[in-house]
């Protein structure tokens, strides 16, 4: 049976993405990007998802210590193809090297936002109503 779209990703896109992920972090961390705008920020890589051919690998990136997160992207993005061919070696095992994409990852803000929404007053104060229902 065919898996559709609304399923997610299967097995081995996750595997695969685990892979390409932990390639693209160690030619990251080992400085191999000549690029004074990368190179000015530690970038993290929280997730690489692979398409279901396993052609194109987007990475979501956590630039910290950059002043411009978009430069940072847009730098990471010209330097797609060279960061393509460093990262060959450690993936001699894949049919096909994958084209890379770029995208900001916003979890950690989204997760801090939600955060502080839980903490506020209101919130707060609906949490304690409900307790008080509970209760009684």
């Amino acid at each position: 049976m065919p898996r559709t779209s609304s399923s997610g990703p299967s097995q081995r896109q996750l595997r695969v993405g685990e892979q390409v992920r932990h390639a693209l972090s160690d030619v990251l961390a080992r400085g191999e990007v000549r690029d004074d705008v990368i190179e000015a920020a530690v970038i993290s890589v929280s997730e690489v998802r692979m398409s279901p051919d396993l052609k194109i690998a987007t990475a979501y990136v956590s630039p910290l210590g950059a002043k411009d997160n978009d430069a940072v992207i847009k730098a990471l993005a010209n330097n797609a193809k060279f960061i393509r061919g460093r990262v060959s070696g450690a993936l001699r095992q894949m049919k096909y090297m994958p084209d890379f994409r770029f995208r900001l990852d916003t979890s950690y803000d989204n997760m801090a936002r939600i955060d502080e929404l839980l903490r506020s007053p209101e919130v707060a104060r609906d949490l304690d109503a409900d307790d008080d229902k509970d209760a009684g």
